[in-house]
């Protein structure tokens, strides 16, 4: 069997709150991903989905355990390092969109590829290709804020995907919009994960959308257990 994508080990994280009480939200969770695997991460608030999204994307650290991405021990790697491994092997999308007001729909999506280091050019191809599957080849160049809800949201699912990444974390990606656009944004977001091969970590409350995906898993006592 092909090793895990992405692999969380062990992993603890505390908080301390009111001054001196600490609040253990994470607690020797383990977790094992693989390519072309969709999971749903189901859990109440509050329980910690959006901190184990955050050490799975090198975001934060644990107190103890260990994050591997693509082979790589994150425990090893400088902060430049981590920032690296982050910009290259994992995608993020919010329940907020996050794009920047100030550029278009294309801008957006090239952006994060420059920083990779692609050049102007191959980026803006790759960003009309990604903003084309998701059916935003005639709004490429708006600004987020002449784009609908659903649109924006799906251009930042095309950015989240831009550099090729092999894990995508995904919180409440659908959470701020109607019914009926989050069926449909979670359906291309689901085809786009499958399609590319990469493993998804996707939080929701939504049980619908999770039944949709391989599997489900939930946070019990700061450990992740099969949910159900």
């Amino acid at each position: 069997m092909a090793d895990p994508v992405l692999r969380l080990s062990g992993v603890s994280r505390s908080y301390v709150t009111g001054g001196s009480v600490r609040l253990e939200v994470l607690r020797d969770a383990d977790l094992a991903l693989y390519a072309g695997e969709v999971v749903a991460l189901v859990a109440p608030s509050g329980t910690g989905k959006s901190t184990l999204l955050h050490i799975a994307g090198l975001l934060d650290t644990p107190d103890s355990g260990g994050v591997e991405i693509a082979g790589r021990d994150a425990a090893g790697l400088s902060e430049k390092g981590r920032t690296a491994l982050r910009r290259d092997e994992v995608g993020f999308v919010y329940q907020f969109h996050h794009l920047l007001a100030e550029f278009t729909a294309r801008e957006n999506v090239i952006l994060p590829q420059m920083i990779a280091g692609v050049s102007r050019r191959q980026a803006s191809v790759r960003a009309g290709e990604l903003l084309s599957r998701f059916g935003l080849e005639h709004r490429t160049d708006h600004l987020p804020g002449k784009l609908s809800g659903g649109e924006q949201q799906r251009t930042a699912i095309a950015r989240a995907l831009a550099n090729r990444p092999s894990v995508l974390l995904a919180d409440e990606p659908t959470g701020n919009l109607d019914v009926h656009t989050s069926d449909r944004v979670f359906g291309e977001l689901l085809e786009a994960a499958r399609g590319s091969g990469l493993a998804a970590l996707i939080a929701t409350h939504n049980e619908d959308l999770a039944a949709r995906m391989d599997r489900v898993v939930t946070l019990r006592d700061g450990r992740l257990v099969p949910a159900g």
